[in-house]
């Protein structure tokens, strides 16, 4: 059929990425466009594996169009050294920190990647800063990224153990663990079960443990298929 591309055909196939360059790079360049750029940079990352030019696109989209997916793009290149721009944990929390900020696409992991690196303190001048973690893992969470609402149920368990956490908080350790839970985290299951068969931060309740034992045990499993599916289609 005409318009459709034989993806059988070298030629065609080479015809057809050459051309969603040119059309990428107009969009971004001539119309300013910055959706376009970071098709740019995803097609130079994804399609020409030239990660220099997608690291210029990248932070060009971000410093001057505040694009949030470019920004938190940009913060990961920062964390290995991609593409050639500097390896350095305090640049990267700077665009995590914008991506958050600006929101759209990305920006719940942006903000999930700011709590993390406040959290340990690498990107920190004062180290670890607990409340800023808290602040944006919450806003994650809120966003429904599954992670975030772990580890702060991971960190209302702990408490301030080493002086930098909250108050131990059972009740809220066992919300968000159950907000992981719902959004499909494993690990968020198991410690919301483990929660109700102890009574921390609620009664005690042997069937809604085993419930989430066994949806603990399901994602688990789902996860380790797809993990096999991944590496055999490698």
């Amino acid at each position: 059929m005409a318009g459709l591309v034989n993806f059988e055909d070298e030629n065609e196939v080479k015809e057809f990425l050459d051309n969603l360059g040119v059309e990428y790079s107009f969009q971004c360049h001539k119309e300013k466009d910055p959706e376009g750029c970071q098709r740019l940079a995803d097609y130079l990352e994804g399609v020409r594996k030239n990660y220099e030019s997608a690291a210029q696109v990248l932070t060009h989209n971000c410093e001057t169009n505040g694009h949030a997916q470019s920004c938190y793009k940009l913060g990961t290149y920062h964390v290995t050294g991609k593409g050639g721009v500097t390896q350095c944990l305090k640049a990267a929390y700077s665009c995590f920190m914008r991506s958050c900020n600006a929101g759209g696409r990305k920006s719940v992991d942006a903000c999930h990647s700011v709590g993390t690196l406040a959290r340990d303190g690498r990107a920190m001048e004062g180290g670890p800063d607990i409340a800023v973690a808290l602040r944006h893992y919450t806003k994650a969470c809120d966003g429904g990224f599954a992670p975030s609402c772990f580890n702060l149920s991971a960190l209302f368990i702990e408490g301030n153990a080493k002086g930098l956490g909250p108050t131990p908080d059972m009740p809220k350790a066992l919300k968000y663990a159950n907000r992981a839970c719902e959004l499909g985290h494993a690990w968020g299951c198991a410690n919301a079960s483990r929660m109700y068969r102890l009574g921390e931060g609620t009664e005690k309740d042997e069937k809604r443990a085993d419930e989430l034992k066994n949806r603990a045990g399901q994602l688990h499993g789902h996860g380790m298929e797809k993990e096999r599916q991944l590496k055999f289609g490698e």
